[in-house]
């Protein structure tokens, strides 16, 4: 164990008694303050089915670590719940919640020198927030997650978190009863876990299972089964070797296990938000690692994986027919991982997969083989042109249209957009434009699965675009465009497009245009003069004053001291 990582409460001497006497009575005793510290970031809240069950998990892997001769102390971390937040003012604080996690795991480590960290997570902050938390403090560290929910039933149709949001545009569009909508509300969420699908909190624990900072097999398994709680036992036992074998987190998160992250989440179909997470998780790391290598990889790896929201399955399907370790291996054999990678049981990505198969069950239809994929070329594709010169994410899969041109809806919030998608306003054809709703501008960088929903809902989703600065929902799917950058709040064009004007999203050329001149757009700037912030202080306001731009990560802490 490095001397400059020895919890100061191991350290005898008069001037520590102080420290001993709290220590005793938080439960420590003599043999205790010679054994490694590890801090359990509990992240157990009855906020969000995501993390209800995680408290169990905890208190499992406490026991387990005390079984392996380190002393565990517990502390909370936050959530917020994005399902819960989506299409309200909360939303906006959903993205900070990720720094909020990331400072206090950061805080309370550093501030009690721990000596190693076991942090737990259901909800989609939850994950980047610890690892981001993590790769600062640079101490021994593994991520337990919460698990996934199993599908919720109505009328013999499988439902997850989507199917309430999709289920109002199709009541508000005549298409469901009464009845029906509330049966759907009743039995979309059956219980503990994360929501179902490849969505962020799925995405996220299966790149880090990749990454090689969670245990293999642990990141689609369901909140409500035993193996949740196995696993965090076992992660226990892996954290204190770690710990007595000093295996750091930077010396696991190097470029190549951010690669093999992403390289995953293409191949299962995840989310957009990885995107934003993964650049947020290299900074931290101080890794060189760009939405253009999120493009690089893309037109590398295809979409192997039939799963939602653009697919049909949903993720405890995926665990049960191999899930994680499969696809990796199946990348593993193509050359599409980096197999020599370590990870935080000491062994490399390649030992821990040398007895998976690389060739999925046939008597499954969830995992594909590389022959039959379920898109040739990932699903995440970086845009650019004059309306997002930093760049824009898009999902492009399930969508029928590559290509949409047509007249600038224009909303300068999420509400507004919501309004006019409900009344019947936005037609086929239309390029909806929600602007203003950015990492600055939000603040927060709201998600759109409320409009993006409806407009599936009300039978649009092939035929309308959707541009926005700020985020969507992993549960999105469609011609949607979301984290452009600049955003409209900073000047970037976005804030320039006026309502009719033409816009472009080709999937094909990776291009995102309003077709303006050079000389109309800069005769709009003159005009356009920034807003004040919707928040000039609190926790919004602060963010809004620190955040990057989202082609960044939407990090807080980027360049602090640079003019």
């Amino acid at each position: 164990m490095a001397d400059n990582r020895r919890s100061r409460a191991t350290t005898e001497g008069l001037a520590r008694t102080p420290n001993r006497a709290m220590m005793r009575a938080a439960g420590f005793r003599d043999e205790d303050f010679q054994k490694p510290i590890v801090g359990v970031g509990n992240a157990h809240s009855t906020i969000t089915p995501c993390n209800m069950g995680i408290g169990a998990q905890a208190e499992r892997a406490s026991d387990a670590l005390r079984a392996a001769g380190a002393m565990p102390v517990s502390f909370g971390t936050i959530t917020i719940s994005d399902g819960i937040s989506m299409g309200t003012e909360g939303m906006k604080f959903s993205l900070v919640s990720r720094e909020v996690i990331a400072d206090s795991i950061e805080t309370v480590c550093n501030g009690q020198s721990l000596d190693g960290l076991l942090a737990t997570g259901g909800c989609d902050k939850n994950m980047p927030g610890a690892m981001i938390g993590i790769a600062r403090l640079n101490i021994p560290s593994i991520f337990v997650y919460g698990g996934t929910i199993k599908p919720g039933n109505y009328k013999g149709k499988d439902l997850t978190i989507v199917s309430a949001f999709e289920a109002v545009g199709q009541a508000a569009a005549g298409n469901l009863s009464d009845e029906d909508l509330k049966g759907v509300e009743m039995n979309a969420c059956p219980g503990a876990g994360s929501c179902g699908g490849m969505y962020t909190a799925n995405t996220m624990s299966s790149a880090f299972e990749a990454m090689g900072m969670s245990l293999m097999g642990s990141s689609t398994v369901s909140a409500v089964d035993e193996e949740s709680h196995t696993f965090a036992a076992k992660a226990a036992e892996v954290l204190v070797d770690a710990i007595h074998h000093q295996r750091l987190p930077r010396d696991i998160i190097t470029r190549e296990a951010v690669e093999n992250a992403m390289s995953l989440i293409m191949a299962v179909g995840g989310s957009t938000n990885a995107v934003l997470h993964l650049l947020a998780i290299a900074n931290a790391c101080e890794v060189a690692f760009s939405i253009d290598d999120v493009e690089r990889i893309r037109r590398k790896v295809p979409v192997i994986c039939d799963l939602k929201p653009s697919g049909r399955y949903v993720t405890s399907e995926f665990h049960d027919v191999g899930g994680t370790p499969q696809v990796m291996k199946m990348l593993l054999a193509k050359g599409l991982l980096h197999g020599h990678c370590t990870t935080i049981t000491g062994q490399t990505i390649e030992e821990l997969l040398a007895d998976v198969s690389a060739t999925p069950s046939p008597d499954q239809d969830i995992i594909r083989d590389f022959d039959n994929p379920v898109y040739d070329e990932g699903h995440l594709a970086i845009l650019r042109g004059n309306l997002a010169e930093e760049g824009a994410v898009a999902k492009v899969s399930g969508i029928k249209k590559r290509r949409i041109e047509g007249p600038a809806r224009v909303f300068d919030s999420e509400e507004i957009a919501m309004d006019a998608i409900l009344n019947d306003e936005i037609k086929a054809g239309d390029v909806v434009i929600i602007r203003y709703e950015g990492p600055k501008g939000g603040p927060g960088m709201r998600e759109m699965l409320a409009p993006t929903s409806a407009i599936i809902g009300r039978g649009l989703g092939d035929a309308v675009g959707l541009i926005t600065d700020g985020r969507f929902s992993g549960g999105t799917y469609g011609m949607v465009v979301g984290h452009v950058a600049p955003e409209a709040a900073v000047g970037g064009n976005i804030a320039l497009v006026e309502e009719g004007d033409t816009v472009v999203i080709d999937a094909d050329t990776n291009s995102l245009e309003v077709q303006l001149s050079d000389a109309e757009l800069a005769a709009r700037r003159e005009r356009w003069s920034a807003r004040a912030p919707n928040y000039p202080r609190g926790v919004l306001g602060k963010f809004a004053k620190l955040v990057s731009s989202a082609s960044y990560g939407a990090v807080t802490d980027k360049d602090l001291f640079k003019d």
